[in-house]
Parts: structure tokens; sequence; C-alpha cells
């Protein structure tokens, strides 16, 4: 298979341009209300997040590319569509958690997210498996994320 350069680029620029919008609403949080909240023992340091979502979106990026670039011609729109709106999700967690400052809410969104992700894990996996196996370490780290988000949801009053 050879790689479309321009393709690949505008994929991974995609997933990482979401990440850039939810910025946005988490960058200038992070140091004033976030940093007011109870966090539970397991939360990691804030310094951890930026490499880690920057390698997921790279990730989904690449994952994407294998399935809009497959060339047996079997690249489902539903497939690219539960992509988008999982990508629209992960940014409007950002809104609703550090934006509007509700956890509760961004809990509810969360579990719509993680729901999302499966979804495209599972309809990619016919077109790609590489590109659904791409896609494991964001479920993981979202599952971890929607425990952090319920944590915070239960011992901040």
């Amino acid at each position: 298979m050879s790689v479309k350069i321009p393709q690949l680029l505008l994929s991974i620029g995609v997933c990482l341009g979401a990440g850039f919008i939810g910025s946005f609403f988490t960058v200038s949080a992070i140091p004033t209300w976030y940093a007011t909240l109870n966090k539970p023992i397991f939360s990691p340091p804030n310094l951890v997040f930026a490499p880690v979502w920057t390698t997921l979106y790279i990730l989904m990026g690449i994952s994407l590319y294998l399935v809009i670039s497959d060339k047996r011609k079997v690249t489902s729109k539903k497939a690219v569509l539960i992509f988008a709106i999982q990508l629209v999700l992960n940014i409007l967690w950002s809104v609703i958690f550090f934006g509007l400052k509700n956890p509760t809410l961004a809990f509810i969104e969360i579990v719509a997210l993680w729901v999302t992700i499966f979804l495209t894990i599972k309809y990619f996996y016919p077109i790609s498996k590489l590109a659904a196996y791409l896609l494991i370490p964001y479920i993981l780290w979202v599952s971890f994320a929607s425990i952090l988000n319920l944590a915070i949801v239960l011992i901040n009053p």
C-alpha cells in the first residue's frame, strides 16, 4: 500500500484540530476552576494530559486515513460518519466540562462519546483491522477519563 502523504496529513490534522478546538476551553480552566476541584487519588498530574491526547489524536488520524484510503473501496460512509460524530463529541466534552464547568453533564456526554468510539471501532474493523486496533488506546483512555469524570462529580458537592 502506498501512503498518500497529503491525505494522511489531512486526516491527522483534522483530529489534531479537534484537540486544538477543545484546548480553547481547557487551557484557561486548568489553573483556575479545575485546580479548585477535589480530585481522586488516581487523577494523573496535569502535564500528562497534553502528550496523551496528542498521541491519541495522531492515532485517530492514522486510523481515519486507513479507512478512507482503503483500496478495496469498502469504505463505509456510516463508519466515517460515526467517526465524525465521535470527534464532535470529543470536542463537546471539553466545552461542557471545562467551558461550562459542568462535570455532571460532561459525564453524561462522555458516556455517549464512549459509545460512539466503540461503534467507530466496530465499523472500522471490517474495513481495516489496523484502523480499529489503533483506536483501542483511545477507548481505554476515554474509559479512564469517564471514571475520573464520575469521581469528580461524586467528590465535589
